[in-house]
C-alpha cells in the first residue's frame, strides 16, 4: 500500500462530493476517480434524489468516468471514496478493472474491502488493484458521523 502525495489532495475533493451529498440530505459519501494526474469524474450519494438503489457515490463516479473515457474499462484510473466500498460498489470497482482504491473510513458494517467481505482482491476475482486504506479516516469517519449523530436527534 503505496501512499502517493496526492492522495490527500484527492480525497479532500472526495469530501466535498460527500458535504454535496449532505446538503442534499444524502449520506455523506462521495467518490472521485483520477486518471493521468486529474479528476475525471465526480459522485456523491444519490440515492433518495433518483430513487435508485445503486447511486452510490463510487457508482456514480465510476459511470461519469465511463462517459468521460468513453470507455467502461478504467484500466488506469484511481477511484478515491470516503468510505470503504460496499459489495455493490466493490464489484463494480473489479468490473472496471480500476487500477488503484485509496478510501478514507472503514465501514464495519458493510465493507467489502476488509472489513466484512473481501470483494476486492479476493482468491477468486479476476481483477487485482492496488487497495490504500485510512487516507483522512478520521475526516471521512466524522462526516458520517455527525450526520448520524444529527439524525438521532
Amino acid at each position: 500500500m503505496k501512499l502517493d502525495c496526492n492522495d490527500e489532495l484527492f480525497m479532500r475533493e472526495a469530501m466535498a462530493e460527500a458535504l454535496l451529498a449532505e446538503a442534499r440530505g444524502e449520506v455523506p459519501v462521495g467518490a472521485v476517480v483520477v486518471a493521468g494526474g486529474r479528476i475525471i469524474a465526480r459522485g456523491h450519494n444519490r440515492v433518495i434524489a433518483e430513487n435508485d438503489l445503486t447511486a452510490h457515490a463510487e457508482v456514480v463516479a465510476l459511470r461519469a468516468a465511463g462517459q468521460a473515457l468513453v470507455n467502461y474499462r478504467l484500466n488506469e484510473c484511481q477511484l478515491f471514496s470516503t468510505i470503504e466500498p460496499c459489495a455493490m460498489c466493490a464489484g463494480a470497482l473489479v468490473h472496471a478493472r480500476v487500477a488503484r482504491l485509496v478510501y478514507g473510513a472503514d465501514d464495519p458494517k458493510a465493507g467489502a474491502v476488509r472489513s466484512v467481505l473481501q470483494v476486492i482482491n479476493a482468491p477468486w476475482a479476476n481483477h487485482r488493484m492496488e487497495v490504500v486504506p485510512g487516507v483522512l479516516a478520521g475526516s471521512c469517519a466524522g462526516l458520517l458521523q455527525d450526520f448520524f449523530r444529527e439524525r438521532r436527534e
